[in-house]
């Protein structure tokens, strides 16, 4: 992290100064950038790809223990755990989406009540005009 932070502010400052400030030897700095990329974070880019790909196919509907199953029916080797970190770190989530529950049946033979107030709700005093709502009730 601390490498990192240099990396990126060291058109601004210099690499001596931000290395002091962070208690890091430069020589340390200059070795983390040309270090080759360790084999656990390639392993971690390919399956990326692959948990991007079953993620569009399921059209955002797979969560982690879906996805670690459909990994391993791929042929692929991986945790559960190894799978939740790589979706959360790279900002993968679960699109939900609800049913639409049909409320109204037009389809019957019972009485329909008369609108009354006919949307004016306007009244010249208490108890004369009553109505309700219940649209927030799933």
């Amino acid at each position: 992290m601390r490498f990192a932070f240099i990396d990126t502010w060291k058109k601004i400052w210099s690499i001596e100064f931000l290395c002091r400030v962070l208690q890091v030897s430069s020589r340390g700095f200059r070795a983390w950038r040309t270090r080759p990329v360790s084999q656990t974070q390639r392993d971690d880019m390919v399956l990326l790809a692959h948990i991007r790909e079953q993620h569009r196919l399921s059209l955002q509907s797979y969560g982690r223990p879906r996805m670690t199953e459909e990994l391993q029916a791929l042929g692929l080797k991986v945790g559960h755990r190894r799978v939740g970190r790589l979706m959360r770190e790279n900002g993968i989530k679960v699109v939900r989406t609800r049913k639409n529950k049909v409320t109204t049946d037009s389809n019957h033979r019972f009485n329909i009540a008369p609108n009354l107030l006919d949307q004016d709700f306007s009244a010249t005093g208490p108890n004369q005009k009553w109505a309700g709502d219940i649209s927030y009730i799933w």
